[in-house]
């Protein structure tokens, strides 16, 4: 794979990607990107077409894998992966509470219950301990999320699932590029679902990816994202029938060509925007290391983080409370932090429909009390690292005086 990767010159670094609001995360669109996409637009195929299975097989050479599957994003990753394994009425699917909902509404959507097991308070990654005192005779898989972009800790799990015969599934939604070890993130658990969201690392507009080392899998999920049918509108021109069978109940979950185009010529650009992040990231770690009430997470001395979220800990003078008014003043000064993520089992939903209540997950519930999340993104030049950083020291020395 040839690396046409742009990195910031040194105008940009000096003058800053953003005049006045740096957003905690956003795409990075060039002129290469506009043309991939103006091909494939003045082409004879927008979807199902030949670009596809290009991303495809050029994801998957990338990753290091024999199938990568395509899909519209990154919620029909995840129930494309509990569809293929089987994921029914009374299945449990252990989860961690700290991630986006759609990684336990996908077991849900199948009609399974979603267990929470709690996660490392350092590191929010899900905790191997809370996993294997979540297992009963009904546990079908378990859910990795490599939060902020960092792995988990695989080699405990792998051991949890393969005593007890279950799936390991990872969501790396954040974490493309992303190694534990000298393993790529993606390689590592049964199946892995990727999002290519504006704020991913790579990005399709929408769109997701599985990867795996089962073609029996990839074809059961190249099935299920073209409503079950066992064959595509390409391949039945290509064979020269009309023919086809809806084989399994399947949704549309197709990506487009359009969208494609675009991840083929994004990939390209991956590994020094995963290096700009790691800068960004260590220029974090040495301005925060001595500022009262602000921690970084920890991050394993065995990974490779690939930093899609920058997240510290904020709790000046031991408090709990000040985090919304550190999250205000910072949006006052121009700086878009976000929260990543309120616990799965506080939401209404899962309190109703699943008896959640406050108290059972106090990890997770302490840490996101306290967790910000700040910006970090390829195209962020010099001025708008600093204006973050010197941001949060004024907000936290302010509170500590």
């Amino acid at each position: 794979m040839s690396v046409e990767s742009p990195v910031p010159s040194e105008k940009q670094k000096n003058t800053g990607g953003m005049k006045h609001f740096i957003p905690y995360g956003r795409q990075w669109i060039d002129e290469g990107d506009i043309e991939a996409v103006g091909e494939v637009l003045r082409s004879d195929w927008l979807t199902t077409g030949p670009k596809v299975e290009e991303f495809e097989k050029e994801f998957a050479c990338v990753i290091g894998v024999r199938e990568a599957v395509a899909v519209s994003n990154g919620t029909a990753a995840l129930h494309a992966i509990m569809a293929a394994i089987g994921i029914g009425p009374g299945d449990e699917v252990i989860v961690p509470p700290i991630t986006f909902v759609a990684t336990a509404n996908a077991v849900v959507f199948q009609g399974g219950n979603p267990v929470f097991a709690d996660v490392d308070p350092e590191t929010l990654l899900i905790d191997p301990e809370e996993v294997t005192g979540k297992i009963t005779p009904r546990t079908k898989a378990v859910v990795a999320v490599d939060y902020a972009g960092q792995p988990c800790n695989y080699d405990a799990l792998r051991a949890i699932t393969d005593r007890h015969g279950i799936t390991l599934i990872a969501d790396a939604c954040h974490a493309l590029g992303a190694r534990y070890g000298e393993k790529k993130v993606g390689t590592i658990a049964d199946m892995t679902a990727f999002s290519f969201h504006p704020v991913k690392h790579i990005t399709t507009g929408e769109g997701g990816m599985i990867t795996t080392n089962d073609t029996k899998l990839a074809d059961t999920m190249r099935r299920f994202r073209n409503h079950g049918i066992d064959s595509d509108h390409r391949r039945r021109g290509e064979l020269g029938t009309w023919y086809y069978e809806m084989v399994d109940l399947g949704y549309n979950y197709r990506i487009t060509d359009i969208q494609c185009a675009l991840g083929l010529s994004q990939l390209r650009k991956l590994p020094n925007w995963l290096a700009r992040r790691q800068e960004i990231a260590q220029q974090y770690n040495k301005a925060f290391s001595v500022i009262p009430g602000i921690r970084p997470l920890r991050v394993a001395p065995e990974v490779y983080h690939a930093y899609h979220l920058y997240v510290i800990s904020c709790c000046p003078n031991g408090s709990d409370t000040r985090r919304g008014d550190f999250f205000t003043k910072l949006h006052e000064k121009g700086v878009g932090v976000n929260v990543h993520y309120i616990p799965v089992h506080l939401h209404p939903f899962y309190q109703k429909r699943f008896g959640c209540r406050v108290g059972q997950y106090p990890k997770a519930e302490k840490a996101y009390e306290r967790i910000i999340s700040l910006p970090i993104f390829p195209q962020m030049g010099e001025r708008d690292v600093r204006t973050v950083i010197d941001a949060v020291i004024r907000i936290a020395e302010a509170y500590a005086a």
